[in-house]
């Protein structure tokens, strides 16, 4: 049973969401403000954390930093009452792993919540490629989900993982923002790019790429992203 910890200001959001969810099979913890919810995140140990951006006291920009601080890998998705731009792309680059819209309905939350835990726990492993690859200084290991950088470890949240594993499975072959939006996320629709662009540039910062000319993670004007030579 996936154990949610959701973290929201407004009583009754908080109490509709936690009913819609348990009735989706979820175990789910709620917190009104970011300090509980901090204090919940150690007891309950909850496999993905749903984040309203707008809390009194911590927000949630601080509660995502402050877990990004120490959990890599604990996916976050992030709820706002606004889809205000700025508040979204600053949300995604602190390290929350999708995003939602408020009013949040059910079946969307499930969805997404259901989408980031598959990206928590797996990886994709195409055809004939090697579970172990080396890219220059570079090591995945698709296997143990793992990823080194001259034999140093690089902790990447969920989606970070995802997307270097979906890219670097076929170097040179550029992926639209949209085949990205399909594959990493799970997102059917005609999705929001910002997701792709915030996630690279988080990954990219984290593998130590130089700025304005990445080694691994290019950008291809007018078209996408993709993986650099071997």
């Amino acid at each position: 049973m996936p154990r949610v910890l959701l973290i929201e200001d407004d009583r009754a959001v908080r109490e509709a969401v936690a009913l819609a969810l348990g009735h989706q099979g979820h175990e789910v913890a709620a917190a009104g403000t970011g300090e509980d919810g901090m204090t919940r995140l150690r007891s309950f140990r909850p496999d993905v954390v749903v984040l309203d951006l707008m809390l009194p006291g911590m927000t949630g920009l601080q509660v995502c930093r402050e877990i990004r601080g120490v959990d890599q890998a604990m996916p976050i998705i992030m709820a706002t009452a606004r889809g205000d731009e700025v508040d979204i792309v600053v949300g995604l680059e602190a390290g929350a792993d999708d995003y939602v819209v408020k009013p949040v309905q059910a079946r969307v939350l499930e969805a997404r919540i259901r989408a980031v835990l598959r990206r928590a726990t797996t990886a994709q492993v195409a055809d004939g490629i090697p579970r172990i690859e080396t890219h220059g200084d570079l090591s995945v290991d698709r296997a143990g989900m793992s990823v080194t950088r001259q034999g140093v470890p690089i902790a990447l949240a969920p989606s970070e993982l995802r997307l270097l594993l979906t890219l670097s499975a076929s170097p040179g072959q550029v992926f639209s923002r949209q085949q990205l939006l399909e594959t990493v996320w799970e997102h059917s629709y005609h999705g929001d790019a910002r997701l792709v662009d915030a996630c690279v540039k988080r990954l990219r910062s984290k593998m130590g790429e130089p700025a304005g000319r990445p080694r691994y993670v290019q950008t291809v004007r007018g078209f996408g992203y993709r993986f650099g030579p071997r």
